[in-house]
This record gives structure tokens, sequence and C-alpha cells, in this order.
């Protein structure tokens, strides 16, 4: 649909300075967490002792996300984002300085008072993470840019794990001393790169900070639910962190029991999953066209629940085959079809993730976004206590074996997906608008995203062609749109709960229901008095010949009321593909000749809407439209 590539963002001073810093982070705490397991190997301390600190480890890291994300969603809202990742990132040099003389000196109380500061460390860098990309990037690139972070994060998760894992396998008795010195100079490349990012300013600079970590937890929660999407993106996210902890937390002993193998298999069933994800996260970009396409979310939501289930029927029981690497697990009858469910898991998971962290920044004011992203963050980390709490219980208490596990995640999976979709219902609709027009056509994109702008009121106008032109606009415009469309084409059967999910707004002519026009014509007002998109058809109905009718004068009392500006819009390619009047009521119910095909929307440069007439507007989209009907 569109020529850009995602990956040009990494050749761009706005992104690529903040890109680097937030994977050296996760690269550098996963070396870190690594490393002290390592060094538990290295200094042969008893079994019950090592079960302790991993324990333990985690706890630490995570206790901070409760006790102080409120406070650091506030810090991200008040200062100027980019001295707040500089500072950062300078917490990161102090932080593993201490870190370094607990290698050192071998001091594991030293190593888990720093663990802590690294956990305090990221619950301030957190909000503003995500934050800050609505902030640097334009709506049409949010989608490719989270694509890129969680691809980022993916990776560096996976190689710090590997990296940290092997440090003291490879460098013996200078583990310590490579560990040491491997943290600090990640922990100066990233506070480098940090200077680099362009200056980012304070989403709410005059905002007064409170200090009571209660009252500021419930108040940046409760700030986070104001919008029933945002609210459901949010847990939509917390249980990614639910399912992916579940998951992660029982990959190594999956590995050893399941599939005949030890660290190395672990190792390479994670390196699956996370690949999966980082493909998943890019591909967001390719499959949404683009714009925010919250469709994908139920897409990935049973797309990760298919594989997954197929995972437990790929392998119910223990194997008689141990030691395998994995070599020699590739070799295994069955083993490519848990490959294949580990890959798959990892892309639906990106494919449900990504379009929700672009959903709450599309739709969350920017004064609030680094709060929302606090809340976002305390709820993520008692979802991760809560999941790794109900792993134990499954397997100690009711003796689940993992793959039963995994079953049990599957089938919770849907039900968790079926409940947030039926109380947002535009996460459905979306899906189903975003299959039916990929399905039905092959469409192409020209100059929508340069004259869309990218907030405040517009009107878009537009030439009616078919029955589906509204789904095909909404599935081009970066933004959410407010269509007007004939009460009789709204009352489609399953195009009616489409249309009223996403807030179209039903019209008749003065003729068949006076009262209908004039409400539909304050409705239109009242959207962009709200500073939201509407798009109307000014012909009024669908053409019947091919050819541009008439705009109506209904053009001009909307922009008489509300001189907002205005986008002039062309289908081109229409009247010969599905669902125009070119087919006969009953052609339509057959699968027509023109399945699939070729059609562009084109926008023109956005017009001053005082003063302008239907006439000109009509001249605006019949040059845009040409002499391709």
């Amino acid at each position: 649909m569109s020529g850009h590539n995602q990956f040009a963002l990494l050749r761009q001073r706005r992104f690529l300075p903040f890109f680097i810093v937030q994977a050296l982070g996760a690269f550098n705490d996963n070396i870190y967490r690594q490393a002290i397991i390592g060094l538990l190997f290295y200094l042969g301390v008893s079994t019950e002792e090592r079960t302790l600190y991993t324990n333990l480890a985690p706890a630490l890291f995570i206790l901070p996300y409760f006790l102080f994300s409120a406070l650091a969603g506030q810090i991200a809202e008040k200062l100027e984002k980019q001295k707040l990742i500089v500072i950062t990132t300078t917490m990161e040099i102090v932080i593993m300085s201490l870190a370094a003389i607990g290698f050192l000196t071998q001091n594991m109380p030293v190593l888990l008072i720093a663990l802590f500061c690294t956990g305090l460390q990221s619950t301030l860098f957190g909000p503003v993470k995500y934050s800050v990309l609505p902030s640097i990037l334009k709506p049409e690139e949010l989608t490719g840019g989270n694509g890129l972070v969680e691809m980022g994060t993916s990776i560096s998760i996976l190689t710090g794990m590997i990296a940290g894992g092997m440090i003291f396998a490879l460098a013996g008795a200078y583990g310590p001393i490579v560990a040491a010195v491997a943290i600090i100079a990640l922990a100066l490349a990233g506070n480098i790169a940090a200077r680099m990012i362009p200056k980012v300013d304070a989403g709410a600079p005059e905002l007064k900070l409170s200090w009571n970590p209660i009252s500021e937890s419930l108040a940046v929660l409760r700030l986070a639910k104001k919008q029933k999407a945002v609210r459901n993106a949010i847990l939509g996210v917390s249980w990614f962190w639910f399912f992916g902890t579940i998951l992660t937390s029982q990959l190594p002993t999956y590995a050893e029991v399941n599939l005949g193998g030890g660290s190395t298999l672990y190792i390479f069933a994670l390196a699956l999953f996370s690949l999966g994800t980082g493909t998943g996260s890019l591909l967001c970009e390719k499959l949404s066209g683009r714009i925010v396409e919250i469709g994908l979310v139920p897409l990935g939501a049973f797309g990760m629940s298919a594989f997954l289930l197929d995972l437990y029927f790929a392998r119910t029981g223990s194997v008689t085959a141990t030691g395998l690497d994995v070599a020699g697990f590739v070799q295994q009858p069955g083993s490519w079809r848990i490959i294949i469910d580990l890959l798959g898991i990892g892309l639906f998971t990106g494919f449900f993730v990504v379009p929700l962290f672009a959903l709450i920044q599309s739709r969350t004011p920017k004064s609030e976004m680094s709060r929302v992203f606090a809340a976002l963050n305390i709820q993520n980390s008692g979802f991760i206590v809560l999941a790794a709490v109900l792993g134990l219980l499954t397997q100690s208490l009711l003796k689940w074996t993992i793959p039963q596990l995994f079953l049990a995640l599957a089938i919770a999976n849907v039900l968790v997906a079926v409940y947030i979709f039926s109380i947002v219902p535009e996460f459905l609709m979306r899906f189903l608008s975003w299959v039916m027009v990929r399905t039905l056509y092959r469409l192409r994109v020209k100059d929508v995203e340069g004259n869309v702008p990218d907030e405040g009121a517009a009107l878009i106008v537009c030439n009616h062609v078919s029955y589906m032109d509204a789904l095909i606009l909404s599935a081009v415009v970066p933004r959410p749109v407010r269509f007007v469309m004939y009460y009789k084409i709204f009352n489609i059967p399953v195009m009616r709960w489409i249309f009223k999910t996403a807030k179209a707004i039903p019209i008749a002519s003065p003729k068949e229901d006076a009262a209908l026009m004039q409400r539909a014509f304050d409705e239109v007002d009242a959207a962009l008095a709200e500073g939201e998109l509407v798009c109307i058809f000014p012909e009024g109905a669908l053409t019947k010949d091919g050819e541009i009718a008439a705009f109506k004068s209904g053009v001009e009392k909307i922009l008489a009321r509300r001189p907002v500006p205005v986008v002039p819009m062309a289908l081109k390619g229409m009247w010969a593909s599905m669902w125009s009047r070119r087919d006969t009521r009953l052609g339509r119910m057959r699968v027509p000749r023109r399945f699939r095909a070729h059609i562009e929307v084109v926008a023109g440069p956005t017009v001053n809407g005082e003063g302008s007439s239907a006439a000109a507007l009509e001249a605006a989209v019949r040059r845009l439209r040409g002499d391709e009907a």
C-alpha cells in the first residue's frame, strides 16, 4: 500500500538513538541477571541457596514497579523527556558500577541491592519509553515504530540472556571481571546514545508531584480507565505479560522433561519464541497499512491460542531421549511441529501486542501519556506476579504437567480475548473490516498520509461508488473516522454492526426523515467540535453510472456551522469492483468476476473550509479521480 519502509526510521536521528538506548538497556539488564546466576554456579553454592537467590532476584527487580511507577509517571510527565532519559541512563552507570563491585568481590547481597536499584531505574524509564514515541513519530509511523521497539526488546532480551549465561562458562576465573566490565561498558554506551536523542517536550510541565505512592497509584489507574478502548488495551498488554511469563518460565523444565534436552535446548526454544515475536512485531506495519490497526489484535489472540493448543498435542508427555542438543532434537520425530508452534506463538503474540501499544499512544492525550503508561507498568507487574504464582500452584498443588498448563493457558487466552472484544467491540469490528477489505480488493493508497492532518478536526469529502466505500477509507486513513452515510446502507445486515461500532452517523433526505437528517447534522458538528475526523459522501447516494454526481449543499451547511479544513479524496477503480451498482442485486449475491479488483484511494491538499462551495469541492474530487471510475 505504501513504499515506506519502517526500517528507514533507523536512519533518522529522531528515532535511532532512542531505539539504541532501549535496546541496550534490555540487553544489559538481562546480561546482569543471567551473570548473577552464572556467578552462583561458579561459586558452587548449594541447590537450595541457588533456588533462594533465583526466586528472590525477580521479586527484587519487580518490587519497584509496585512502589514507584506512579511517581515515575509524574516525573516523566513533568520533565523534558530527553533530559529524563539521560538522567536514567546516568543512574544505570552508577548502579552498574555498584553491581561491578559485587561481581569483583563476589558479594551476593551487593548484587541483589544493585538488582533492586536496576528495577528502580527501569521503573523510571518505563513511562518515558512508550510515551516518547507519539512525540517523535507521525501517527502513521506508530505501528512501525512500536514494531521496531518490540523487535529490539525481544532480540535484546534473548541475546542478553545468552551472553550473560556464557560469561562464566567461557571466561572461567575471569568471569567476575568480564561481567563487571561488560555491564559498565553497556551502561556508558546507553548514556552516550541518550545524549544524541533530540529534545522532546514535557507532556505536563506544570504538573505538581504527589509523593504518596498509594493515592497516586490509584489516581493513575483511574486515569488509565477514562477511555474504554484504552482501558481494555492496557488489560490486553497486561495479559500479554501474563501469557508470556507463564510460557517462558516453563520453557527450562519443558526443554528438559518434554523435549529431552538441557539449557541449550531451552535457549533454542526461547529463541524461537523471541524470533517469532520480533517477526510478528515487524509485520504489523505491513499488515496494517501504516494505520493503528487494532483489527490485528483478535487475529493475534486466536493465533496464539491455536499454536499453543497444537503445542500441547505435539508433545503431551515426557520423552525417553535425554541429553539432546539442538541438532539431536531436530532429528527427533515431531520436532519440526514444535519448532513451528513456538515460532507461531511468538508471531501472533507480536500481532497481538504491537497494535495495543499503538492504540494507547494514539488515543491518550500527551499530557497524560506518561502517567497512563505508569498505570500500565503497575498492572503489568501485578499480572507477572500472578502468572508466576499460578504457574507454581498448578504444578505443586494440582500436579499439572507443563503441556497441561499450556492447554489451560490456550483456553484461558481465548476466554480473555472474547471478554475484551465483547466489552469493546471496536476490536472485532476492525478485524472484520480489515479481513473484508484485504480479501475483496487489492488496494493502493496515494498521498493520504501527507494530506490528512495528524490531529484536530477535519472534514473528508469523497465520491461514493460502492457499499464498501466507508470500510475502504477507514482502512487507509491513519486516524479514526466518523462516517456520515445513507441510513439504508447503515442498516445493511452485518454491516450495520460494523458501522454502529465505528460510530458512523446515519442520514436521510428531508423527504424521507427530516428529524434524522437534523440529528445527523448536529452529530457531525459535535464530532468536529471534539476535534474528530468526519467523512461525508456529498453526492448523497451511490453513483448509478460510475460518474460523479453533483455535490449536494449539505457539505456547505456543515462548513457554515463549523469551518474546519477539508480533505478531498477520490476512490478509483471501484465502479468495476465488487458491490457497486454496476452489478444487479442478484449479481451482488454471487462472487463477481471483479473479485480482488485493483482499487486506489487518492487524497488531495487540504482546502480551507471557510467559504468553500460544494461545486469547488466536487471539482477537486473530480481532478483527483481523473477518468478512472
